[in-house]
């Protein structure tokens, strides 16, 4: 049974590699790689920040005439992905890192700046030293100089370390945390006397709603028995004068008369309702005799104890009487008459 994934590829006895014809490609080929932005930079043309490991489909291509310990030198092409300008940076295989060509800056390189700065001032001091012995003394002068500095200021702060190492730091720790323990009593001392004193006001004011609620309700409970004892129709009464001191020679006849006036209000001789009732005027023929007979019932009222009939007519001869007191005493003395 074949393989499914042929591994071992089959050669004809009369094989020659030699007569396969070879692909001549040009030097400047560019190829199409995906990579990542191997630093931060920013684009020339608009500005835009790509940061470091941006994937980019970028072209590759070998530089031309520079080989590094004979390795070869890559550029690569990318754009910015704001703006779509070309963008080139190339390997740097002696410093193991990618120098910026073209396009764009590069951010965050202050450290290698100044490495190279220091690089550039001992290759300096060593060209110089090499062909001048004078300046080789005075390079060491100033060195032990600076060392000498460099010591006394760590004499300097070694001092300053053991004098602070006298202080008791856990001391001004507690003491610290002791002045914080007396200030958050002080201060729960306080809450608790504020909540006191709220409490009591509200006692106070409570017990004051108390008082005036139990002096409303017996000044309710006593206008409640004022108003119980009397009638209802009391409110509407008018007393006069002439009506008290005939009541005690009244007899139910005033009586009846009485709540009249106290429901329905009394009519004074002199307003408008008390010209609407009339005495019956008497005829001629029968002057003397009723007049007689007025006197005879006005002696015998004296002799004898009060009636209904009596009580009424006295009623309606009072000053000031009302008229609704006379209207009836009118029908009183028109029923005696027709009796």
């Amino acid at each position: 049974m074949s393989e499914r994934k042929v591994l071992n590829k089959y050669y004809p006895p009369d094989f020659d590699p030699s007569k396969i014809p070879k692909l001549k490609l040009p030097k400047d080929r560019q190829y199409v790689v995906r990579l990542m932005a191997p630093f931060n930079m920013r684009c020339k043309t608009c500005g835009e920040y790509i940061y470091k490991g941006k994937k980019f489909n970028a072209r590759k291509e070998t530089v031309q005439n520079e080989l590094y310990m004979g390795l070869p030198i890559f550029r690569f092409y990318i754009k910015c992905t704001r703006c779509l300008a070309e963008i080139t940076f190339k390997t740097d295989p002696e410093n193991t890192d990618y120098a910026m060509e073209h396009g764009a800056t590069r951010n965050f390189q202050a450290e290698k700046l100044i490495e190279e700065e220091e690089k550039r001032i001992q290759q300096e001091r060593e060209d110089e030293e090499l062909n001048n012995p004078m300046k080789v003394l005075e390079n060491r002068t100033k060195d032990s100089k600076m060392e000498m500095e460099v010591l006394e200021n760590l004499q300097e702060l070694k001092e300053l370390n053991q004098r602070q190492a006298q202080v008791d730091f856990e001391g001004m720790i507690d003491r610290y945390r002791e002045l914080e323990r007396v200030e958050k009593e002080r201060e729960k001392e306080e809450d608790e006397r504020e909540t006191k004193e709220m409490l009591d006001r509200a006692l106070v004011k409570r017990l004051r709603d108390s008082d005036s609620e139990e002096e409303k309700e017996e000044c309710s409970s006593s206008k409640s028995t004022m108003f119980s004892t009397e009638k209802p129709t009391d409110i509407l009464a008018a007393d006069s004068p002439a009506e008290t001191q005939g009541t005690s020679a009244a007899g139910p006849k005033r009586t009846k008369v009485e709540s009249w006036e106290r429901s329905v209000g009394t009519l004074g001789g002199g307003r408008a309702l008390g010209s609407l009732v009339v005495r019956k005027k008497p005829t001629a023929n029968g002057n003397k005799s009723t007049t007689a007979m007025t006197a005879g019932s006005t002696s015998q009222t004296a002799s004898k104890a009060p009636t209904a009939d009596s009580a009424s007519k006295a009623v309606t001869t009072q000053n000031g009487s009302s008229s609704l007191s006379l209207l009836g005493a009118y029908s009183d003395s028109d029923g005696s008459s027709s009796e």
